[in-house]
């Protein structure tokens, strides 16, 4: 199947631009349909391939080299509309344009071959198996054989890549930034620009984004200012631990800072340097001269390390100073110490008392001093740490230094060392300059040169697509021209015919309006029998060039093998055409909408990548009916989901092997399937003869479930449900499709000889009809008609020769996925569908005889299949069960009652003379 991922351009403005797309391609209408993923149901809108062109440009080089327009094609519409696609490889879009092309000129062709009819021409599908995909027949063509011979020539073979195809679908889709995204992303970066560029502009000559309202500059200080500027200084030196964090409000900077008004505003940095140019010159400033800068800045180092000099002496000689200080203060003290003590002593103070002072006063001027010591040792330590520190970043510098010195020596290094090789090859080589240009232009020609051979296939390859494009419409063309022809011959002989037809029913309604009372036949009679005698009429092969101008005539059998028309009785003959018209004029209605078949591919291409499971989704698409080509895959499907318990138990060959008992031995059941093989399905062409297909199938499941299932054995209705599952599953899976039918979904004694579920179900059904549809129940119970007799065949065979074959598949479709609610879904559905028509009639005879032939009139599956799942909602499965469990007690309980009668007879008879003569059907049979 042809899908994958492309792009697709689309917006309008800064949001225009390329978005990944799911792309498939539905035959039945030559649309190629686009959805936003894999998974989704809904496709966001179609191209029309068959009436389409397409067209690609080379790119040039640069595009080429970028790879952005490299793989765009265009698909031009007849109304002038152009779809830009764009695949992710020249390759995948080379083989998109070749199998676009191919599709299209198969659906053309097959238009002018004019046999095409969805219902007896399925479009073959790989998955399909059973009797009816094999007797699908291929597409029809009429091709030109020029034409084929002169495209098979310009065809470009080429293979896709995994963005293409069926596999695709587990891919994740190529990334491409929305136009949303990528439009806002833009418009940020532009404005950013912008206001960049702005800033850029305003701030041309700053080096600082700090500014003063007036100029500052750096005056001299005096000598008192340094004498303060020293006091402060000794005092936060011994400011207490806790109160060194602080800081000063006042400046400690020995300069002062002058205020001199200016109109414009300066930098501060600026201020700074023409301050240092100030303090260097006593004279105003001036402009500065690259010599006298040096000059002076040398002046400036020598004044600065001088006074740096002066600074160390006069801190060492302040040290001394408070040592002195210090040694004087003790001695002061002392001598305080000891005046008191001999004043203390003459006063007749204990000597005791004053020698333990006077050692207390001790012991603290220790300590005091041991302090002093400490925080001495402390100063150094630190003044050591910083020393330290200094000495480390000055050690980091150089080092820095040296890194770069040895870099730049590196440098030269390698400056010196390419030189010196550059050197040699010129001497070495002085010769072979003019060989090395030369060759330099070869390889510059040489590429050249390739990248307009490179250029010139491309060119090439886009002709070789163009000119087969070109082929193609014009056949294409002429092909349609014909078609048109053809179409007018046709309207004009339908026209003259139903010319004639109105005028033979005027004639009937004239004389039916006034009829002539006699026994001759009158012109009435002979209108009505010509009318049917054309209405009867079969095609012929014997004017073969005539039969474009006749409608599409019926065929015999429709896609299922069965047959649509009977060969016996006129009447009922006519009344089938006249459905299998109707069927068609609704088969052909619902192909103008978007085809179920293209919700199903999607489906089922994004299932590539995990295993089938219910959901939701599934469920609506089972419900609105599988495609005519996957319900093979589906079927067996949902059959393996029902039986996988059995199958896990049994062993590899199970179905082989119960068959081979079944041929070999004896079976019961044997002689009574054997009867019953002709008289499953006459209508249909698998079942007909004794010869067909289908017969020695039907025959084998039946005897393999046979002996799986003695108790059942065989009843009469399991041949049908077989046939059924064989026209799309092969014998096996036919085999379980029967088991799941039997053993899973029917409760037991469904089939047996009583069967005592059967009429459960029939019993369960009357509820529901009293309570779904009252009136029509009311309306059956007034006439006392018991409509369980035509509806205990629906439930018994699910509906097999109840409804037209269309209906019967989806039935089957939802029934053998949701399992046996769904035969009372279409049970009550079938009812409600004809239930004014049952309600105007008012005798029991002709409702009784409505309703052995209504369903077959019922052809809407859409209008059916919206009741059963909609109007009738809600439908719990547990209402039913529990349904089924009352009145399976019930009719247990009749049975028992049945079976006590029949005792009583059968003694009776044994002790009366008379009535020894008397025996039931059930003994005649046997």
């Amino acid at each position: 199947k042809l899908c994958g991922y492309l792009q697709k351009l689309s917006g309008k403005g800064p949001l225009r631009g390329f978005r990944s797309r799911w792309f498939v391609f539905d035959p039945r209408r030559c649309y190629l349909y686009y959805f936003k993923g894999p998974q989704e149901a809904l496709p966001l809108g179609h191209l029309d391939i068959a009436s389409a062109c397409f067209s690609y440009h080379q790119p040039e080089a640069g595009a080429a080299a970028a790879g952005d327009e490299a793989a765009a094609f265009e698909v031009h519409s007849p109304s002038g509309a152009v779809a830009v696609l764009k695949a992710a490889t020249r390759q995948d879009m080379t083989y998109w344009l070749q199998e676009l092309q191919q599709k299209r000129w198969e659906y053309c062709n097959n238009l002018d071959a004019a046999k095409r009819d969805s219902r007896t021409s399925p479009t073959p599908s790989d998955f399909s198996k059973g009797l009816v995909a094999k007797d699908s027949p291929g597409s029809i063509l009429s091709q030109n054989a020029s034409a084929e011979r002169a495209r098979n020539i310009l065809a470009v073979e080429t293979s896709p890549t995994d963005l293409v195809g069926e596999q695709a679908a587990s891919q994740p889709a190529p990334v491409q930034p929305s136009a949303i995204n990528f439009s806002l992303k833009q418009w940020s970066t532009d404005i950013k620009n912008s206001m960049s560029s702005l800033r850029k502009g305003n701030n041309e000559n700053r080096k600082s984004i700090f500014y003063t309202t007036e100029e500052w500059e750096l005056l001299d200080p005096t000598p008192k200012d340094l004498e303060d500027s020293m006091a402060l200084e000794e005092k936060r030196k011994h400011l207490p631990e806790g109160s060194k964090g602080r800081r000063l409000t006042s400046s400690a900077f020995p300069f002062d800072f002058g205020r001199i008004p200016h109109k414009t505003r300066r930098p501060l940095k600026d201020m700074i340097g023409s301050s240092k140019n100030r303090n260097s010159s006593d004279s105003s400033p001036t402009e500065w001269c690259s010599g006298n800068g040096n000059k002076l800045v040398s002046e400036l180092q020598l004044k600065y390390q001088s006074q740096q000099e002066e600074l160390e002496k006069l801190k060492k000689d302040l040290l001394s100073q408070k040592e002195l200080v210090r040694l004087l203060q003790q001695t002061v003290r002392s001598s305080q110490y000891d005046k008191y003590f001999a004043s203390r002593l003459c006063e007749g103070v204990p000597k005791e008392k004053l020698e333990l002072l006077h050692q207390k006063d001790d012991q603290i001027l220790g300590l005091n001093n041991q302090l002093e010591k400490l925080n001495l040792e402390k100063d150094s330590l630190q003044q050591e740490v910083k020393n330290l520190k200094c000495k480390v970043g000055e050690l980091n510098e150089q080092l820095g230094m040296l890194m770069e010195t040895i870099q730049a020596k590196d440098e030269v290094i390698m400056k010196l060392s390419r030189q010196l090789s550059e050197c040699e090859d010129n001497t070495s080589s002085q010769g072979g300059a003019v060989n090395t240009s030369m060759a330099t232009c070869t390889n510059k020609e040489l590429q050249e040169l390739d990248r307009l051979k490179d250029n010139l296939q491309g060119y090439k390859t886009q002709n070789k697509f163009l000119n087969k494009e070109i082929l193609e419409l014009s056949a294409l063309r002429r092909n349609a021209e014909a078609r048109e022809r053809e179409w007018q011959a046709k309207h004009t002989s339908l026209e003259a015919k139903l010319c004639q037809i109105e005028s033979k029913y005027l004639i009937l309604l004239q004389e039916m309006k006034t009829p002539v009372c006699s026994e001759e036949q009158s012109p009435a009679r002979e209108v009505i029998t010509q009318l049917l005698e054309d209405a009867l009429k079969v095609e012929t092969s014997e004017q073969p060039e005539q039969s474009f101008f006749k409608p599409h005539l019926v065929s015999e059998y429709d896609i299922y093998g069965f047959q649509t028309v009977p060969e016996d009785d006129d009447e009922e003959k006519l009344v089938a055409k006249s459905r299998a018209l109707d069927l068609r004029s609704l088969s052909l209605s619902e192909n103008r909408e978007i085809s179920t078949g293209v919700k199903w591919e999607n489906y089922l291409a994004s299932t590539m990548n995990r295993e089938m499971m219910r959901c939701v989704e599934l469920k609506n698409l089972i419900r609105s009916g599988i495609p005519h080509e996957h319900r093979s895959k589906m079927w067996k499907w949902c059959v393996n989901l029902h039986v996988k318990k059995f199958k896990d138990s049994t062993v590899p060959g199970y179905f082989q092997t119960l068959l081979q008992n079944a041929l070999e031995k004896q079976n019961p059941a044997s002689k009574q399937i054997e009867l019953d093989l002709l008289r499953t399905l006459p209508n249909n062409k698998h079942y007909s003869s004794p010869t067909s297909e289908g017969i020695q199938k039907l025959r084998n499941v039946l005897l393999a479930f046979s002996w799986r299932n003695p108790d059942i054995g065989y009843c009469q209705g399991l041949n049908r449900l077989v046939a059924i599952a064989l026209l799309y599953l092969e014998q096996e899976d036919a085999f379980w499709c029967l088991v799941t039918i039997v053993e899973v979904f029917m409760p037991r004694d469904y089939y047996t000889k009583t069967l005592l579920g059967s009429q459960v179900d029939q019993r369960v059904f009357k509820d529901l009809m009293s309570e779904k549809l009252p009136r029509l129940h009311a309306h059956f119970e007034q006439y006392k008609v018991d409509y369980t007799l035509i509806t205990f065949n629906w439930f018994l065979v699910v509906f097999v020769d109840s409804v037209v074959s269309d209906i019967l598949f989806k039935i089957w479709d939802s029934f053998l996925y949701e399992g046996p609610k769904v035969i009372f879904r279409f049970a009550l559905a079938l009812f409600k569908y004809k239930e004014e028509e049952i309600l105007k009639l008012q005798d029991s005879m002709s409702i009784f005889k409505y309703l052995r032939y209504f369903t077959r009139t019922i052809l809407d599956a859409r209008k059916l299949t919206g009741i059963a799942f909609g109007d009738l909602n809600p439908f719990p499965l547990r209402q039913i069960r529990n349904r089924r469990t009352y009145h399976l007690e019930k009719v247990r309980l009749e049975l028992t009652e049945l079976e006590a009668i029949r005792e009583d007879f059968l003694r009776e008879r044994e002790t009366c003379v008379e009535k020894r003569d008397l025996i039931s059907d059930d003994e005649e049979d046997s």
